[in-house]
């Protein structure tokens, strides 16, 4: 486990029906995790710092070791309405709609496009903005991508709205660091790289 900013804490894990690097994050002070998956280690991390509050996810598909973390520790779980009911029998988890400021003043931003309950988390107090599945950076390479379009209804429509989503995100908010649920983050320029990225990608 990493710690990319003051506080703010990364790690990858490898995910269990993916086989892929699955990445993880945690707001130590605010004692927040965002889409986490979990190495052995992390639990021993966990005692010697500080025990996660709430877990975020950033689309209904990134519940990972939410449950894990809510047995052991109490957390307690949040994502999109628009999502909720996939996660149903799962464990207890609290509904967020986009607009909505979440614990840790966390910010939910509406992405869409992939699919409907796609977030933006805005962590303003690390100028940081994390992301789901609409935006990647493949193992071996530093520019941001799609994930491939077999994973995509309409590649060519839902490009085009992820671009526009993210091409506001870069307007509206103020961020730093580009942490991706796919990839390694972007430590430095994020908001530059996420508005090339949504400028020229095709």
């Amino acid at each position: 486990m990493r710690e990319i900013a003051p506080g703010l804490w990364h790690w990858s894990a490898v995910h269990p029906h993916t086989h892929w690097p699955a990445h993880s994050y945690y707001l130590e002070t605010e004692r927040v995790a965002i889409d986490p998956m979990l190495p052995p280690a992390a639990f021993e991390w966990f005692a010697s710092h500080t025990t996660p509050q709430h877990t975020l996810l950033t689309n209904r598909h990134h519940d990972r070791d939410a449950w894990r973390l809510h047995e052991l520790f109490g957390t307690d779980v949040h994502c999109v309405r628009a999502g909720i009911y996939e996660l149903e029998g799962r464990g207890p988890v609290t509904a967020f709609d986009f607009g909505d400021e979440l614990p840790g003043d966390v910010l939910s931003c509406e992405v869409g496009g992939i699919c409907p309950d796609e977030t933006a988390l805005y962590i303003a107090a690390h100028a940081a903005l994390a992301c789901a599945d609409g935006v990647v950076r493949r193992p071996g390479e530093d520019r941001l991508t799609f994930v491939p379009d077999s994973l995509m209804d309409d590649p060519q429509e839902t490009k085009m709205s992820l671009r526009n989503a993210y091409g506001r995100l870069a307007d509206e908010l103020d961020f730093e660091l580009l942490l991706l649920a796919h990839g390694d983050p972007v430590a430095r320029g994020g908001n530059e790289a996420l508005r090339e990225f949504a400028r020229v990608t095709r």
